[in-house]
Order: C-alpha cells, then sequence, then structure tokens
C-alpha cells in the first residue's frame, strides 16, 4: 500500500473533500450568514438579502453536484 493515505490513493481522497469537505464549508458559511444577520440586527429583509446575495456563490457548487449526479459522471 504504498503512496497512500489510509488505504486511500489521491484521487479518491481529492474526490472526497472537493464533494464532503467544500460541503462542510457550505454549511459553515450559511451559519456564519446567520449569524451575521442576527449580529447586525438585519430584520427579515436585510437576512433575506444577506442570504441570497452571500451564498448565490455556493449555487455554482450544488449545481455542478445535481448534474454530475444526472449525468452519471
Amino acid at each position: 500500500m504504498e503512496g497512500t493515505v489510509f488505504g486511500l490513493n489521491e484521487e479518491q481522497i481529492a474526490d472526497f473533500f472537493s464533494t464532503w469537505g467544500v460541503g462542510a464549508f457550505i454549511i459553515f458559511m450559511l451559519f456564519i450568514i446567520g449569524e451575521i444577520a442576527w449580529k447586525s440586527k438585519a430584520g427579515k429583509t436585510g437576512t433575506f438579502v444577506l442570504f441570497f446575495v452571500l451564498a448565490f456563490g455556493m449555487v455554482g457548487f450544488v449545481a455542478k453536484a445535481i448534474i454530475q449526479k444526472i449525468w452519471g459522471m
């Protein structure tokens, strides 16, 4: 098992962290956005704007995962 970490090769580790690792960071960022909205007392509209604008960049990552699942990549 030369060149492996815990029985996983580099490709398997990269695949795991590019999906689950980035997904975990996305969830963490959503909690951060919620905390920003709460601490700034943004209200309903302000909270919506914060989540919409700051979380909009995550849509591409989620769309990529869905497209890969549908197309069987």
